[in-house]
């Protein structure tokens, strides 16, 4: 998808604006934060800016999605798929 800047993404299949929810926005800055090498993981007492910063791409995105409340969705989705037998 194209992006338009501004939160807003090009629907290709019907050409309309489409608006970026809550959680993708945070995903994104989360994203961009590490890739910039400034995101720190973990709590630190000292204050966040004296936690590790993040080295993998996947604890930046486990990081994003416990931030964004996306964690918590993806785990009940596993979950009731294991309810019903699905893979």
């Amino acid at each position: 998808m194209p992006m338009l800047g501004f939160g807003f993404t090009l629907n290709p299949s019907n050409k309309t604006m489409k608006k970026k929810t809550k959680a993708q926005e945070k995903m994104a800055k989360i994203m961009k934060e590490y890739k910039a090498g400034t995101l720190h993981g973990g709590v630190n007492p000292k204050g966040p800016k004296k936690a590790p910063i993040v080295k993998s791409r996947a604890q930046a995105i486990a990081i994003g999605l416990s931030v964004s409340g996306m964690g918590k969705k993806m785990m009940s989705k596993k979950a009731s798929m294991k309810k019903k037998g699905m893979k």
